[in-house]
């Protein structure tokens, strides 16, 4: 599995991570937040955006792909996805090592990290929720996030696509909105349909794709959830 340090892109971070400069930087607060130091002793490569550090994935339980689920601007490259190889070339730029180890074990206070709750059943798709910083969120929007992502992760085959797509219009009013971070967003739809990745031909990359352009539809049609400063709520829009 790879884990992948993104660049800031020019967009800022959200507060828990406010000094951060991109992945790396965050990669290094979750450590510290841990009491560990920074696991970068393995096979790494230097990508046009950032970094991709290998790590030999647990032998227990099947670590999914996810995009900012463990922290702003880290995504996880695991069982359905794939990295671009060092030594590829893209218009974008080169992929080179940068440190030629053998591929660590992926640390303890990461695996803890990457391994879900166990979800009893008929339980709602809780961890989307945990996504969002709660001291900046309403619970009106946590809902519709775990809403949502309760669709996805519950939509069966034949509708799969149709119901992400639909989650990812709704959740990207919200960014377009300013109510939720579109790196939230993408993480929560991403980890709820994570379970489909392999099941009857869906892919990785479709969801990925699907995700994006969701978002992409969605943030042409912003809805605003919170009051304004005029005492008005703009719920009361009949287009949001």
């Amino acid at each position: 599995m790879v884990i992948d340090l993104d660049e800031r892109r020019g967009e800022e971070p959200p507060e828990e991570f406010a000094d951060a400069r991109g992945g790396e930087d965050v990669f290094a607060m979750l450590a510290s937040a841990a009491g560990a130091l920074v696991p970068v002793d393995t096979y790494t490569v230097a990508t046009p955006s950032g970094r991709h550090l290998y790590y030999r994935a647990p032998v227990d339980h099947v670590v999914r792909n996810s995009a900012g689920a463990l922290g702003w601007r880290v995504d996880i490259r695991a069982a359905g996805g794939y990295v671009v190889a060092a030594g590829s070339h893209r218009e974008a730029g080169a992929y080179q090592i940068v440190r030629h180890r053998p591929v660590a074990a992926l640390p303890e206070w990461l695996t803890s990290a990457l391994t879900p709750a166990p979800r009893q059943p008929g339980s709602p798709c809780s961890s989307a929720a945990e996504l969002l910083p709660r001291r900046r969120a309403s619970a009106y929007i946590r809902a519709i996030v775990d809403g949502e992502s309760q669709a996805v992760a519950e939509a069966q085959t034949g509708t799969r696509h149709d119901t992400l797509l639909a989650a990812a219009r709704t959740l990207g009013r919200l960014v377009g909105g300013r109510e939720l971070s579109e790196d939230t967003a993408r993480a929560a739809l991403l980890q709820a349909a994570a379970g489909h990745v392999g099941i009857d031909g869906c892919t990785a990359q479709e969801v990925e794709q699907t995700v994006a352009d969701g978002i992409a539809f969605g943030q042409q049609l912003p809805r605003r959830i919170r009051a304004t400063g005029t005492g008005k709520n703009s719920e009361a829009d009949p287009s949001a």
